[in-house]
């Protein structure tokens, strides 16, 4: 199969087009099969398998992004033709996303690789011959980036797909603050807000938990909420050293196990900061800076209706041939 060229349709050529349609028109999905993956610090995360593992045969781990699930529009999408190749996935769940809040007071972050490590090392334990590829989406696809460049050799992922990953974490931020760029910071502030709310109302999670219920509502910017709730449950001294640790763009270089890297340069979560540099890149990363394409879009055809889309068929390509 030749790789696929990605050309948006004249009606999708603006960026919010590319970002918000794929929201509204979601697939249907395969029927998954939930297992729970109990950890060493008394939390869970939540896998759900499309499919059977079979020894010797592909798996594929998809990595959702801020907020999303295995109901995000992209990982549906993907979850269908993998199925329909016959390929078994499973969605790694980040903390809390699987529709059940965490045990803990902490939850995810951006450069958060150990989870990830976690369901990888798990899975190559009971399928050892069977080879697996990952797919990580924006935030997801940070935590892929950053996994691939510390792991290097002894990364369990054979091959990797990076999708919209904000990789100068900073930057991003700065993004999501002007323009009409806000209206994305607002509605995942929102659900980030909702869950520390949740968490406070809970007995044993409220005095763990660095805000009060009425300090929360006032952190409607990235930078504010990353400062006072993402840093301290995760470790870091403040928003920039959690920007900076986190970030998956000094990674990339380091990577050795084939990765495509794909970013839209019209993509409203980021800015020319995020796209690295000939000299940022490993000789295993193949990198696709596209004009147009959003944020996780990528809609190539159909239409308004029935959008179609490259990302998939070019995530296949890769992984597959």
């Amino acid at each position: 199969m030749t790789k696929p060229l990605f050309t948006p349709p004249w009606w999708a050529r603006n960026p919010h087009i590319q970002t918000i349609l794929p929201v509204l028109t979601k697939v249907d999905r395969p029927e998954l099969t939930r297992q729970r993956l109990e950890l060493d610090d008394g939390d869970f995360i939540d896998l759900d398998w499309l499919g059977t593992p079979t020894q010797g045969n592909p798996i594929v781990i998809l990595v959702h992004g801020l907020e999303g699930s295995a109901d995000s529009h992209y990982i549906r999408r993907l979850l269908t033709m993998l199925a329909d190749k016959g390929i078994c996935a499973v969605v790694h769940h980040h903390r809390s996303c699987s529709g059940v809040t965490n045990r803990l007071a902490r939850s995810y972050h951006s450069g958060d690789t150990q989870d990830l490590h976690t369901s990888l090392t798990m899975i190559a334990a009971q399928y050892p011959n069977s080879p697996i590829s990952a797919v990580g989406y924006s935030l997801g696809g940070n935590v892929l980036t950053k996994y691939l460049g510390e792991h290097r050799e002894t990364s369990l992922v054979n091959a990797g797909v990076i999708v919209s990953a904000p990789l100068q974490l900073g930057a991003c931020a700065t993004r999501l603050k002007s323009g009409f760029s806000k209206v994305y910071q607002s509605y995942l502030i929102k659900q980030l807000q909702q869950k520390v709310h949740d968490k406070l109302s809970l007995p044993n999670l409220n005095t763990q938990m660095p805000v009060t219920q009425a300090e929360v509502a006032q952190l409607t910017t990235f930078h504010q909420f990353d400062d006072r709730v993402t840093a301290p449950l995760h470790g870091f001294t403040g928003v920039e050293d959690y920007y900076q640790r986190a970030s998956g763009l000094p990674y990339l270089r380091h990577i050795t196990k084939p990765t495509l890297v794909i970013h839209a340069k019209d993509d409203p979560f980021m800015n020319d900061e995020v796209i690295p540099a000939h000299d940022d890149l490993a000789p295993a990363v193949t990198y696709e800076l596209h004009s147009n394409g959003g944020h996780v879009g990528f809609i190539d055809g159909g239409s308004p209706l029935h959008p179609k889309y490259y990302l998939e068929k070019r995530i296949l390509h890769f992984l597959f041939g």
